[in-house]
């Protein structure tokens, strides 16, 4: 990665030179921190939950997943504030104050006594860290746009996909030497150190003049033309459905491992195996994007994505798989995901520059919400096998395939790469 910034293919914004504050590197550094503290919050968790459950008598396995899907609640729904109040009042301060209140309810969450206030401090910890799903997002549009945007966001996945490759591993670290509670005061430190950054380090991105009135009828029409507009709502709908194979993943890997596959120690290196391929295709991405252009590495990615996931059910459910095998298949299939979330963000951002806080928000919570609730549907339905898994993933994959072949429809949708990389001109 170099410290030179992309060109900007919009006429109309300033060159990047023009903005003050970290260079490119420390920029994309930043914003993979602030992606990366959602993550955290989830994976980390993984091998904790058997011993949450323990200490706060769940008895049932299954409802143990509730404390993933009612973080990723909270940070879905939240998700809607933050866009039309970024657009009014600016992004900065929003992402400090954010990253203040998650590590609060981080502290609170590790100190809580009950299931039932656990599940509630990880519900105001999501709606914290939902800031970042869209103020990030937000903060690269105001710099970038088209594939530009792309190649800064996949740069960003890269370092926030090593995060969980790393995450089930910081987990069990901490519980080798302390308690599930001393996770969360971890995630509480984390989440000060990026409030202090952001603080120092980030200018202010949004001009006085871009800001919008914040009002019912202002946030009401960006919202109408985020819903009505094809390329955003199509690639929504595909990213949700991809997020909820992802949220699948999430819910059922800590029983897949332990209960299916009996390796309850090797959680960590399964979810490296599994996560790393995604952090390669995300770097593959950002080589290929500016030449074959967002629209047809989405597609190739999601038929790859459909084919994989399909030939894994296929094996399962006519032979006998071991863990080496299922790691294998899984991590091949988890790889195309570097290739659609970067895209299909970009995608569904590329119209709609002009609110990108509020389309930000607003596609935020459907492909969040959606993707946690389909997500937790596959996950109750694990049987001790991983056949439900499985075609949940399948059925995933093949819906957001044909959505995202409708929503990119015409020859000019999202092939803006070949021109941005002859002219001169993040995202999940």
């Amino acid at each position: 990665m170099s410290d030179r910034e992309p060109q900007i293919e919009d006429q109309n914004k300033s060159p990047a030179a023009a903005y003050p504050g970290p260079g490119f590197r420390e920029f994309v550094a930043l914003m993979a921190a602030l992606m990366a503290s959602n993550a955290l919050a989830i994976d980390s968790m993984l091998p904790a939950l058997p011993a949450i459950g323990q200490a706060l008598e769940v008895a049932e396995d299954n409802r143990r997943q509730l404390v993933i899907t009612f973080y990723l609640l909270g940070f879905g729904a939240a998700q809607l504030l933050y866009g039309p109040l970024s657009d009014r009042f600016g992004r900065k301060w929003l992402v400090v104050a954010s990253m203040l209140f998650y590590a609060v309810f981080s502290a609170l969450a590790g100190l809580a006594g009950s299931f039932t206030l656990l599940l509630a401090a990880r519900m105001m910890q999501g709606v914290a860290a939902a800031a970042t799903r869209v103020l990030v997002v937000a903060i690269v549009r105001d710099r970038y746009s088209g594939s530009a945007m792309a190649r800064v966001m996949s740069l960003t996945m890269i370092v926030f996909m090593i995060v969980p490759v790393l995450a089930p591993t910081f987990g069990q670290g901490v519980l080798s030497i302390g308690t599930w509670r001393h996770i969360f005061i971890g995630l509480a430190v984390y989440g000060l150190v990026l409030g202090i950054w952001t603080a120092l380090r980030l200018p202010e991105t949004l001009a006085k003049g871009d800001r919008r009135p914040f009002s019912a009828s202002q946030i009401g029409q960006a919202a109408i033309e985020t819903l009505r507009n094809r390329a955003s709502i199509g690639n929504s709908v595909a990213v949700t459905l991809t997020f909820g194979a992802l949220f699948a993943f999430i819910n059922s890997i800590q029983q897949i491992v332990f209960d299916v596959f009996d390796k309850p120690r090797l959680i960590g290196l399964a979810f490296a195996c599994i996560a790393g391929p995604m952090a390669l295709s995300s770097y593959a991405n950002s080589r290929l994007v500016m030449r074959l252009g967002s629209r047809r590495l989405l597609l190739r990615a999601l038929t790859a994505f459909t084919f994989l996931a399909l030939f894994h059910l296929t094996i399962a459910a006519n032979f006998t798989e071991n863990f080496a095998v299922f790691v294998m298949l899984q991590g091949l299939t988890m790889g195309c995901f570097g290739l659609i979330g970067a895209n299909a963000g970009s995608l569904a951002m590329e119209p709609l520059g002009h609110i990108a806080g509020t389309a930000s928000s607003l596609q935020g919570t459907i492909t969040t919400i959606g993707g946690a609730l389909i997500g937790f549907t596959i996950g109750q339905q694990f049987d001790g096998t991983t056949i439900p898994f499985l075609i949940g993933f399948t059925l995933c994959g093949a819906a957001a395939l044909l959505t995202a072949h409708w929503a990119n429809q015409g020859p000019k949708a999202g092939d803006q790469g070949k021109a941005a990389a002859t002219a001169p001109p993040p995202t999940p």
